[in-house]
């Protein structure tokens, strides 16, 4: 574990040296993580009922890890993509009960944009503590908006959040939003993005609370799917999809619009695998015929989707069929984006941007550690 302090005590280089010693301007990045959305929760990954164009569109113009795969629920995963380590090293390996907490200690990926000179924003579900000094606010975001605890309803909530018009944190302070949560989180970060400081580049995390349980989405986006005859749940699981898929629409729109789009970087992941998308039972449902979903050590509960877009330098369409993880982000987007690595943390995690760039020529295979502390209850 690492001994750093509650904001980080190393020293970093200014960005602009770091980045003129690359010779290019720091791109920007958009990290966006959404929950529950299984590898199948997609047309794109061969889901017959599911229309999903935008997603596709960003399957076809990006990067494609065919191999990526995540812890089997919601903060571990988010604790070792924040860290690149092994959640259970960090403090992070469980959901509830005080597991959930990532120890201050820990060097998180915003506070590594934040010292290289990044301007850092983060907005949706958090998971990781929501006091000091876990809070985001206290772990290198600057501008924050996101609800507590695991879920919009759950304790340290405002009793009345129900995904519509709900009361979030913004910095810490409640605030009275107006819409359904997802579109919040998109709204957010485009005013985020939009800010007048464009002599910084920018370092956005999404963590979008969709496709959570409840599940629950205004009936224009789930009735399409109940009209095929999908269970109700399901067709409105698949309608959250949905409404999630048409805000990824509205983030293209604005990158091209505001000229960001060719030197911004876009990763999109899910959490854990599927946990309305599939059944236990063989054909009930879409699972890309993986065994098992949320919550589960079997491949269908930790192999998701992990698409990475970058115009100016990725082929898109290309795929990556080499053993990936969460846990390599960090110090991919270190070499990337030219950032300052802190001197005294350890990865557990390596960049792979040789396998971004397609010149990874004799790659090592390797071997991944899925931990799964039952708890008693799944988020």
């Amino acid at each position: 574990m690492s001994s750093l302090p509650l904001f980080h005590s190393f020293v970093f280089t200014a960005w602009i040296a770091a980045a003129a010693a690359a010779n290019s301007t720091p791109p920007n990045v958009i990290l966006i993580v959404t929950d529950d959305q299984g590898y199948g929760d997609m047309a794109c990954h061969g889901n017959p009922w599911l229309k999903t164009p935008n997603l596709d569109r960003l399957h076809a113009e990006s990067v494609s890890l065919e191999d990526y795969h995540v812890d089997p629920v919601c903060t571990p995963t988010r604790a070792a993509l924040m860290t690149g380590r092994y959640c259970t090293r960090v403090g992070a390996w469980a959901v509830t009960e005080g597991r959930q907490l990532l120890d201050p200690r820990e060097t998180t990926m915003a506070q590594v944009f934040a010292a290289s000179g990044y301007r850092t924003g983060m907005f949706g579900k958090w998971h990781l503590g929501d006091a000091f000094p876990f809070a985001p606010q206290f772990r290198g975001f600057q501008d924050v908006v996101c609800h507590r605890a695991g879920g919009v309803g759950e304790i340290g909530n405002p009793s009345g959040n129900d995904y519509f018009d709900d009361t979030y944190f913004r910095n810490g302070t409640p605030e009275k939003f107006k819409g359904y949560c997802t579109g919040i989180w998109f709204d957010e970060m485009l005013r985020f993005i939009g800010d007048d400081q464009r002599a910084k580049p920018f370092f956005v995390y999404l963590p979008t609370n969709a496709m959570h349980g409840p599940f629950t989405v205004a009936e224009q986006y789930s009735e399409p799917y109940a009209a095929l005859g999908i269970p109700p749940e399901r067709a409105k699981f698949y309608g959250m999809i949905a409404n999630f898929d048409e805000n990824l629409g509205r983030l293209f729109d604005a990158l091209r619009e505001s000229g960001l789009e060719r030197d911004t970087i876009l990763i999109f992941m899910g959490d854990n695998g599927t946990a309305g998308g599939a059944g236990a039972k063989p054909g009930d449902g879409f699972n890309a015929g993986m065994r098992g979903k949320k919550g589960s050590v079997h491949e269908g509960g930790h192999r998701v989707a992990c698409f990475v877009r970058w115009p100016a330098r990725f082929k898109g369409g290309a795929k990556v069929n080499a053993l990936t993880c969460h846990r390599d982000w960090l110090p991919t987007l270190i070499e990337l984006c030219g950032l300052n690595a802190p001197s005294d943390v350890k990865f557990d995690g390596q960049s792979i941007v040789p396998l971004l760039d397609g010149n990874a020529k004799d790659w090592p295979e390797g071997t991944l550690f899925i931990e799964r502390q039952a708890d008693g209850v799944q988020m």
